[in-house]
């Protein structure tokens, strides 16, 4: 079973998980400069997935005119197809469902596409470069 937290705390626990994960999988697997993986992290509430205590997937929000930008989204390595983003964004999803968010966006590497299509987010307008990777814009009115 997993269990969500979320912070806007820069010192919290959950927060130092969120950014061992996105080292893991943004800097060190995908070779993203940290200077740029690293950014406008006291604008976002930061989401951990844990299992059996371990971080496992995260995610963060920042608000943007209505809507909620959802961004690094990382599942570590060992934890893949199990779930947990998903379920992490069904999550998020309930969470603004509840705080009356119009929609949701985010910017998704294009490998990546086919599991936020599965999960109703709709591509929008071209494609861009984000970190020299291949992203297209995607939305989920809700």
């Amino acid at each position: 079973m997993i269990a969500f937290y979320r912070t806007n705390d820069l010192t919290s626990k959950v927060y130092q998980d969120a950014l061992a994960i996105r080292k893991e999988v943004f800097v060190v697997e995908q070779g993203v400069p940290e200077a740029l993986e690293i950014d406008a992290e006291e604008l976002a509430m930061h989401y951990v997935g844990y299992v059996d205590n371990q971080a496992v997937v995260t995610a963060r929000i920042i608000e943007e005119n209505g809507a909620w930008h959802i961004q690094r989204v990382a599942t570590l390595n060992s934890q893949r197809h199990k779930g947990y983003a998903k379920e992490l964004l069904k999550c998020i999803e309930e969470i603004a469902v509840e705080d009356k968010v119009s929609y949701l966006t985010l910017g998704a590497q294009d490998q990546a596409q086919d599991f936020y299509s599965k999960l109703g987010f709709e591509v929008v307008g071209v494609g861009f470069l984000d970190a020299g990777i291949p992203h297209h814009k995607m939305n989920k009115k809700l």
